[in-house]
Parts: structure tokens; C-alpha cells; sequence
């Protein structure tokens, strides 16, 4: 007897490459894949501007990226006692201006760097509410904790989200001409706005992204969405507010994500990364055994030869930690 339904994730042609560099944008669903792809040692490159949730914001950041875009004061606004940008996360913010503009400039750099040279561009769309400033209609893609009164808020109809995403990879494409893009929707319900309103909202996502992925060959998508909410489809793979996939479900999803996404070789490459870092979690009793320094040196050679066979895998902690100097 089944208690739940499962369904096939179709394996994604082109693969993801060990050696590619990538590039994640989008909700927080994005840092928890792209904290993982980073633990097993991908180059990626994740949330230049922080968490994003409406895909308008997302393609606005992208855009910015590609005009190589430098922010200075006057993007900037001051709010109990911090410096913030409308286009960033709260991450970047500053009790100085010169430090949050530090901070930004440093990312946008890199963002700008990235996005020429990247084999993959993964969004994951969260949300298709966005807010916009009464004051002067400018959109932001984070409130900062200003009073909701600052705002008002609308649903973005599906031909918006696309004419937005379609004006973005247009000028991408003109400028990084090997990019693929891989679009998930976000698993976390936003309730705050409604379930009801959160469920429209995904749908008019889930929409725009299909329509994107039909009509370009290099847009593809991942079932992020559909793997927590249609497969899994139990609270207890939620964490304690209920909104947002705990550990054991995120675990779910990279699984499928690795089996579907990336290439036989690069799994093959992830089983021996995943051998080093549980290696590297072994506490020993005592340090100073024979058998402890034996199995260091055993791994720090098996980390010198991956290294030497995979030249882009950056282990430089691990072989520092298995050649007894983790510091």
C-alpha cells in the first residue's frame, strides 16, 4: 500500500558540471541549496543582493549586473540608526553608509564578474507580491522593517513577471552566450500574505515560469516545489513555524537535485567530496594516537589527489585540517 505519491524528476540535458561556475538569485529557499552546493565545494556564487522573493526584483538586480552598476549614497537611506539599500537584504545594512556601500560594492562586483563568465544561472521565484514606495512608486525588493503605512502592495500579473525575466535573459544572452538558466519555485508558504493569497501567488509563478521555459532552449526547471509540497506534503517535514522546509526535506530536495541535475561524472566526483567532509567531522578521543594521525595522513593524501585530478575543487580547509594545521 502507498501512502504517497512520488513522481519522476526528468534529468536535466544539458547536465550541471562539477568545474561549471554558477550563480543562484532568489528566496531564501535559493540559500539553502546554494549553502549546500557551496559545503560540497561547487563554485557558486549566491545572492549578490541578498534573499529576493518577487521575480521583478530579481531581474532588476540581474539588470544591474549586467549595466555594471556602482551604488553610492544617494541609493541609500537611513532608517533607526542603520544605512539600507531598497535593492538589498538586510544583510548588507550599515551603521554607515561608507560600510553598507563597501559591502554592496564588493557583492555587485562580483555579481557583475559572475554573471559574464557563468556556465548557470539557477532563480528560485518565491513570491509574486511586491511593494512599492507611496512616497514615489519605487519598488523595493526588501521593507527593512519600515512601517507597513510606507507601503502599498499589489499582485503581479503573469505577463508582468514575464516581459520582466524575458527583457533580462535577452541582454544576458547577448552577453554570456554559454548560460543556461534554471528556474525553481520556492517550497516556503508565505502566509503573511494568506494561504489562499500565497497559493495564487505560486501559481502565477509556477505560470510565468512555464511559459519562460517553453519558449526558450536554454531555460529549464527544476520541481523544487513540487517535490515538498505534492511529494513530501507533511508538516512534519516543516520546521516549527510551518512555513519553511526543515532540514530533512531541504535533504530531499538536494538529492533529487544532484541525481537529476548534475552530471554521472559529477556524482561520481560528489560521493568522494562527501567522504572528505564526513572524514573531516570525525572527532577523536585523543589526537595524538597513532591510529588518529594515520587517519590523517590516509585523507590527506586522498585530498591531494582529488585536487590533482579536479584542479577547480577549492579544498584548501580540508588539507590544511588533515595535514594537522586547521587554522
Amino acid at each position: 500500500m502507498n501512502f504517497r505519491l512520488t513522481f519522476p524528476v526528468a534529468p536535466l540535458e544539458p547536465s550541471i558540471q562539477y568545474s561549471d561556475k554558477l550563480l543562484l538569485s532568489g528566496s531564501c529557499f535559493a540559500e539553502e541549496i546554494g549553502t549546500l552546493l557551496r559545503q560540497h565545494k561547487f563554485n557558486a556564487l549566491m545572492n549578490p543582493n541578498g534573499i529576493l522573493f518577487n521575480p521583478l526584483s530579481i531581474a532588476q538586480s540581474m539588470q544591474s549586473y549586467l549595466d555594471g552598476k556602482r551604488y553610492t549614497a544617494k541609493d541609500l537611506f537611513q532608517h533607526e540608526g542603520l544605512w539600507h539599500s531598497w535593492d538589498h537584504h538586510s544583510r548588507f545594512s550599515a551603521s554607515t553608509a561608507a560600510d553598507a556601500l563597501e559591502h554592496i560594492n564588493h557583492s555587485q562586483s562580483a555579481a557583475i564578474q559572475r554573471l559574464k563568465e557563468a556556465d548557470w544561472l539557477i532563480i528560485t521565484l518565491g513570491s509574486a507580491y511586491v511593494y512599492h514606495l507611496k512616497e514615489n512608486n519605487k519598488m523595493v525588493a526588501n521593507c527593512h522593517k519600515v512601517p507597513d503605512a510606507a507601503f502599498y502592495k499589489r499582485l503581479l500579473p503573469a505577463d508582468e513577471i514575464i516581459a520582466a525575466l524575458d527583457n533580462m535573459m535577452h541582454r544576458l544572452f547577448f552577453t554570456n552566450r554559454k548560460v543556461n538558466i534554471l528556474f525553481t519555485v520556492s517550497p516556503v508558504r508565505y502566509v503573511r500574505d494568506g494561504l489562499v493569497e500565497n497559493n495564487l501567488s505560486k501559481a502565477i509563478l509556477l505560470q510565468s515560469v512555464h511559459h519562460l521555459v517553453n519558449k526558450f532552449d536554454r531555460l529549464f526547471y527544476f520541481p523544487a516545489y513540487e517535490l515538498v509540497i505534492d511529494d513530501l506534503r507533511d508538516y512534519r517535514f516543516y520546521k516549527e513555524d510551518l512555513v519553511h522546509p526543515n532540514e530533512l526535506a531541504v535533504r530531499y530536495v538536494w538529492d533529487h537535485f544532484t541525481n537529476a541535475c548534475l552530471h554521472p561524472e559529477g556524482q561520481q566526483l560528489l560521493a568522494q567530496v562527501k567522504d572528505i567532509l564526513r572524514a573531516r567531522q570525525h572527532r577523536p578521543f585523543n589526537p595524538e594516537t597513532p591510529q588518529h594521525q594515520q587517519f590523517l595522513a590516509a585523507y590527506a593524501k586522498k585530498v591531494q589527489a582529488l585536487t590533482a585530478a579536479h584542479p577547480f575543487l577549492n579544498m584548501e580547509e580540508e588539507t590544511a585540517y588533515f595535514s594537522g594545521s586547521p587554522h
